[in-house]
C-alpha cells in the first residue's frame, strides 16, 4: 500500500513507537518525512539505481529515510554500527554510495572514515565533515517527487566469513506502492492492519529491516526496541498486547533463562505469531517456547539473497521436531561433495531452484561460488530431507570439523550445550591436534561465572558425553565472560577461533 493512502486513512495512527522512550512516528508524519527525503535525495543528485548508505542505531529517523529510498527507486544499505571503522568504509565504498546518513553517537566511529566520494549527514547533531539531516530535510516540501519507483534494500552479509558480501538484485519494475498481489505477512502470518508488531533486534539486518517496512506497508503498528533485553521484550507484549513478532534462538534462551517469577509476570497471552529464523534452534529450546506462549510459533529458513523461502508452524514442527519446514517459493536439492543429488535422509548441501536470482555485488568469483552446475544457488548451508519432503539444518559447510578423517558439524553440540542449566552461550569449533588435524573445542558463557574451573569443565564435558556420540563432545571446555555474537544470532566464531590457530595453517571461519 502506498504510503500517501496510510497518511489520508491513518494519519495519527502510530506507524512506529520507539519502545525504550515511546517516540512515537504516525502514518501522516512517516509519510511526509520520506516524501521531504525524497525530495532531497533528487536535489542531491540520485536518481533510480544509485545507492544510499545508512549507519544508525534503531533510531526513528532510520524508517524514514529507508521508505524514502524506496520510493525514490535507490538501493538502500544499512550498516551495523557495531562493525570496525575499516568494515563500514569498506561498505560504503563497495555500494558506491553517493549518500552516508549516520547520528551523533556514532561520532567516535564515523569520524575516523574517507567519505570524499558522497554526501554525508548526521541526525541529533552534527560532528566535523557533516552537514544536519534535520536542516536538510527542513529546507524540502513534503511532496511527492515526480518518478517515484520501487527502490529495494542492498544489505551486507554479517562477515563472519571475511569480507561482507552485498546481495545484489535488479530493481523491482512497476509504480512504487502498487499492490501487486497477496502479501506474505498476511497470508503466511495473519497480520493485518490492527495487528501490533514488535521488532527486538537491529533494523540494519535483513529480516527485522524487511519484515517491518512490510508490516508498516500494511498499516500496522511496530513498536521497536532500541536494544534487545529479555524482560523488556515480554513488559513490551503485554504493554502494548503485541500480536506478531520477530526472533532468533538466542533471544528465545535469554528469556527462557530468566528467574520464573519474572519470565512468567508478564501477560503474552496477545501473541497470535512468534517468527524466528537466522539460526539453527535447539529442539529443547523450541519445545519450552512453545508449552510457555502456545503454538504461536513460526520457523523459517531464507537468506538475504531471497533464493529461497522454507517455513513450518509449531503443527508441523510438533510432528518433525529439528525441522526448519517445507519449501515455499523453491525447489530444493541436497547435493553432495561429487556435485550429484544425495539419497532421501543423506546430508549435502542445499541449494534452491526457482528462487530469486541475485549476485553478490562487485564479486563474481563469490556469485559463481554460490551456484551449482545447474544453476541452482545455495546459501552454503548443510542439511537433509526426510521422507515429508521437510527440510533439517547439519550446518554451516565452512563450520565442519575434521577430526581423523571424520566430519563433526558443531551444531548438535553448541545446541545440546546451551541446554545445560549453567550455560548461557556457547561456541563449538576445531582446533589443532598433532594427532587427528582437529579436535572438539568448546567456549562457555556461564550464567553464573562463578562456576568457572576443572569441575565444570568436567561436568559439561560428561553432560555431553550422556547425550551424543563422543566423537562430537568437547575434549575441552573455555570460558568467557561474553561471547561475540551479533544481535541477529550468529556467533563470530572466527574471533574466538583464530587465537587457538596462530602459528599453525590458516583456517577461518
Amino acid at each position: 500500500m502506498h504510503l500517501a493512502e496510510l497518511a489520508a486513512t491513518s494519519a495519527d495512527k502510530a506507524a512506529y513507537v520507539i519502545a525504550e522512550t515511546g517516540v512515537t512516528t504516525t502514518f501522516k508524519q512517516l509519510d511526509d518525512l520520506s516524501m521531504q527525503a525524497s525530495q532531497l535525495f533528487r536535489q542531491l543528485g540520485l536518481n533510480r539505481g544509485d545507492h544510499v548508505a545508512i549507519l544508525l542505531e534503531n533510531h526513528p529517523a532510520l524508517l524514514q529515510i529507508c521508505f524514502a529510498a524506496q520510493r525514490s527507486g535507490l538501493y538502500f544499505t544499512a550498516i551495523s554500527y557495531r562493525l570496525q571503522d575499516e568494515e563500514v568504509e569498506y561498505i560504503v565504498s563497495d555500494c558506491q554510495a553517493k549518500v552516508f546518513i549516520t547520528s551523533k553517537s556514532q561520532q567516535n566511529l564515523v569520524g575516523k572514515l574517507n567519505l570524499d566520494h558522497c554526501h554525508s549527514y548526521m541526525v541529533d547533531g552534527v560532528a566535523a565533515g557533516f552537514d544536519s539531516w534535520e536542516d536538510g530535510l527542513a529546507e524540502m516540501p513534503a511532496e511527492k517527487i515526480s518518478d517515484e519507483s520501487i527502490g529495494i534494500q542492498m544489505l551486507y552479509s554479517s562477515g563472519t566469513t571475511g569480507r561482507p558480501k552485498g546481495v545484489y538484485k535488479p530493481l523491482p519494475e512497476g509504480e512504487y506502492g502498487v499492490d501487486e498481489g497477496p502479501n506474505l505477512f498476511g497470508m503466511l502470518y495473519g497480520a493485518s492492519e490492527n495487528s501490533i508488531y514488535l521488532s527486538p533486534a537491529p533494523l540494519y539486518h535483513a529480516a527485522p529491516l524487511g519484515f517491518t517496512m512490510g508490516m508498516l506497508s500494511m498499516g500496522v503498528t511496530c513498536i521497536v526496541m532500541q536494544h534487545f533485553e529479555a524482560e523488556a521484550a515480554l513488559a513490551a507484549i503485554e504493554k502494548h498486547k503485541v500480536t506478531h513478532s520477530q526472533w532468533v534462538p538466542t533471544m528465545f534462551i535469554r528469556m527462557l533463562k530468566l528467574d520464573d517469577d519474572v519470565r512468567l509476570k508478564h501477560d503474552v497471552s496477545s501473541l497470535q505469531c512468534a517468527i524466528h529464523a537466522a539460526a539453527p534452534c535447539p529442539v529443547p529450546i523450541k519445545e519450552q517456547m512453545i508449552e510457555w506462549w502456545g503454538p504461536v510459533i513460526h520457523e523459517y529458513y531464507a537468506g538475504s539473497e531471497g533464493n529461497g523461502f522454507v517455513a513450518i508452524n509449531s503443527e508441523q514442527w510438533l510432528a518433525h521436531k529439528g525441522s526448519v519446514g517445507l519449501p515455499l517459493m523453491a525447489q530444493l536439492h541436497i547435493v553432495g561433495e561429487d556435485g550429484e543429488e544425495v539419497a532421501q535422509g543423506e546430508s549435502g548441501t542445499i541449494y534452491f531452484e526457482g528462487g530469486g536470482d541475485f549476485e553478490y555485488f562487485n564479486d563474481k568469483e563469490k556469485t559463481d561460488e554460490s551456484r551449482h552446475q545447474q544453476g541452482w544457488s545455495t546459501l552454503g548451508d548443510v542439511g537433509y530431507q526426510d521422507a515429508d519432503g521437510f527440510l533439517y539444518l547439519t550446518d554451516r559447510k565452512s563450520f565442519m570439523i575434521i577430526s581423523g578423517g571424520v566430519n563433526i558439524y558443531p551444531q548438535e553440540t553448541e545446541n545440546l550445550l546451551v541446554t545445560h542449566p549453567k550455560v548461557m552461550d556457547v561456541a563449538v569449533f576445531g582446533v589443532p591436534n598433532d594427532d587427528f588435524g582437529e579436535e572438539v573445542k568448546a567456549v562457555v558463557q556461564p550464567k553464573d561465572w562463578n562456576d568457572v574451573g576443572p569441575d565444570f569443565e568436567a561436568e559439561l564435558i560428561e553432560f555431553c558425553r550422556e547425550h551424543i556420540s563422543h566423537l562430537k563432545c568437547p575434549r575441552s571446555v573455555d570460558f568467557d565472560k561474553e561471547l561475540p555474537r551479533h544481535p541477529t544470532g550468529k556467533l563470530y566464531k572466527r574471533l574466538l577461533r583464530d587465537k587457538y590457530w596462530e602459528g599453525h595453517r590458516t583456517k577461518l571461519l
